[in-house]
């Protein structure tokens, strides 16, 4: 061992008396935590019109189409909302809405009683219809490369026109004035009954009141009270 206060004194010596080494160095990452998040399903509505196509909406915000079935398969029976007549401009005509599959759908057929075809876009959900009579079966098909829908209970509906309001009203008005007019009869029922009940009592208190008043015939018997033999 060497002293400190020799000529062979050596800086690596301090490291055997006690001299502090440096600190080690911190090395600071610059990589960031991503914390990982679970796919959003698509805000998709089967049943609003002109809609953004999943597929691209998916491309967009890496979302998640709900299980829809590929190009390659025959598309989903799309589901009728309802069939309501139309009225302004095109009054008369029935206006017909319903909700897209969860399918690839190029377009939409509308069947009228099995025989008259009207097509629209894929990205429709409504159409206008020809005036309908009531019990008219009407379908909706929906169509790709792969097919066509199979008919079922929800896509197809049988037309029932609603009740017109004029006739509600002619209905409303007709009850009230039956209702009116039994009224009226009942209480001059009753207003005659009361009259009755008044004259027969009237004719009644007559009869007894007067002493000349007979019930066995037309005699009157008339009584004295002055005797000419009393004499006070």
């Amino acid at each position: 061992m060497t002293a400190p206060g020799s000529d062979d004194y050596d800086e690596e010596d301090d490291d055997i008396f006690g001299k502090p080494s440096p600190p080690p160095k911190v090395v600071v990452s610059g990589r960031k935590t991503t914390l990982y998040q679970a796919p959003q399903l698509c805000k998709i509505d089967p049943c609003m019109e002109n809609q953004e196509p999943c597929e691209q909406l998916s491309e967009r915000t890496r979302c998640l189409c709900p299980g829809v079935s590929g190009a390659d398969k025959p598309p989903h029976a799309p589901r009728i909302q309802g069939l309501l007549p139309v009225s302004g401009v095109d009054r008369g005509k029935i206006e017909i809405k319903w909700c897209a599959p969860s399918s690839v759908v190029s377009e939409y057929r509308v069947v009228i009683d099995g025989s008259e075809v009207l097509k629209f876009r894929g990205i429709s959900r409504q159409g206008l219809l020809k005036p309908l009579e009531a019990g008219t079966k009407v379908c909706v098909e929906a169509v790709n490369n792969a097919g066509q829908s199979t008919p079922s209970d929800f896509s197809c509906k049988r037309y029932e026109p609603p009740e017109s309001s004029d006739i509600k009203l002619l209905a409303g008005v007709i009850g009230g004035g039956v209702a009116l007019l039994l009224l009226l009869i009942l209480g001059g029922m009753i207003i005659w009954m009361h009259q009755m009940r008044k004259k027969a009592k009237k004719d009644s208190t007559n009869g007894l009141g007067n002493p000349s008043y007979s019930t066995e015939g037309d005699s009157v018997i008339q009584i004295s009270t002055h005797n000419p033999s009393w004499s006070h």
